[in-house]
């Protein structure tokens, strides 16, 4: 089978032939249809991911595909069933084996490059809104990066829940989606000089969604209001923010850390549960997944470079075939 491979951390990774591997106790084999990139891919090509695969190893962290076989002893899902796996690593090829635990039955009317893509970005969002900062109807939502991949999730998600959303993203196209997606204020990163003014020109914020960092979390720090609540989902734009607690004690605000994939090791239950809730609401036709680019599989580094320059909203989608 092909897979887009890398030798070593900091290499270039590559398109290969491998053998298919086969399940083993645990495990279900897959034939994978798509797989949505993520930044994290851009830092485990780097080595600077939390978690660091033994290379060789082929890249990629979500997919779906269908059940194609079943390891000894695994009950389920049966081979024919389409799912959806949050896999780590191993998303970019034709055939995968992954624990079947983390195999998720999809709606049959949900398509692979929807699928695909869903996981991470939409159960980032829901596990930071919901479980973590415990945004309440009628709060205000600022979201930086909100056309991006777990960005705009966030504004679709935050809507839902009853919230007045605030969409902070770079240029006129990348805003309209986020106002698709149903953001009730709009500001431009690529005019606005002044984020914090801004947002605080609007009301201020309660709580903050920031996969941006560096001077974005910082400015948006200063603009939430007292007792509000800073997720920081990732650094985008390269800067880690050094918080100063003179602003928490001062304002009474709460940072909360957040890491979705963490919660597979302490707490499954959690991520099992949220991800049944988005599938309810995907089913009632209440989220709406936002796939801009799609390539194939000999396309992955086009792909991977797409994400990297910022050139896609919502999700990137890897497909294995045409």
């Amino acid at each position: 089978m092909h897979a887009y491979r890398i030798e070593a951390f900091g290499t270039a990774p590559r398109l290969c032939e491998i053998a298919r591997p086969e399940p083993g106790p645990g495990e279900v084999l897959v034939r994978i249809a798509a797989c949505g990139l993520n930044f994290a891919d851009l830092l485990m090509l780097k080595g600077e991911y939390q978690e660091r695969p033994a290379t060789p190893f082929t890249l990629g962290m979500e997919v779906a595909g269908t059940v194609a076989a079943l390891g000894p002893g695994v009950a389920g899902p049966a081979p024919g069933t389409r799912v959806a796996v949050f896999a780590g690593s191993g998303g970019l090829a034709e055939w995968g084996v992954f624990p079947a635990a983390r195999a998720l039955p999809i709606p049959d009317a949900m398509p692979f490059a929807e699928a695909a893509g869903f996981q991470i970005a939409y159960g980032t969002s829901h596990l930071a809104l919901d479980h973590r900062a415990r945004l309440q109807p009628g709060e205000t939502l600022l979201v930086t990066g909100a056309a991006g991949g777990v960005g705009l999730t966030a504004v679709e998600i935050g809507k839902r829940m009853g919230a007045r959303v605030i969409a902070c993203a770079r240029g006129a196209d990348k805003l309209a989606v986020a106002r698709a997606a149903g953001a009730d204020h709009l500001i431009d990163s690529a005019t606005e000089p002044d984020l914090r003014a801004a947002v605080k020109a609007l009301g201020g914020a309660d709580v903050v969604y920031d996969p941006v960092g560096g001077d974005t979390f910082m400015a948006a720090l200063r603009a939430t209001r007292p007792e509000g609540r800073l997720i920081p989902i990732g650094f985008a734009g390269g800067g880690v923010p050094q918080i100063p607690a003179n602003l928490l004690l001062v304002k009474n605000l709460t940072v909360i850390g957040l890491y979705w994939g963490g919660y597979m090791n302490f707490r499954p239950e959690v991520l099992t549960g949220s991800l049944a809730e988005l599938l309810r609401w995907y089913a009632a036709g209440e989220l709406h997944p936002h796939v801009s680019d799609i390539f194939p599989l000999a396309e992955a580094g086009a792909a991977l470079a797409c994400l990297r320059e910022r050139r896609s909203t919502g999700k990137v989608v890897v497909t294995m075939e045409g």
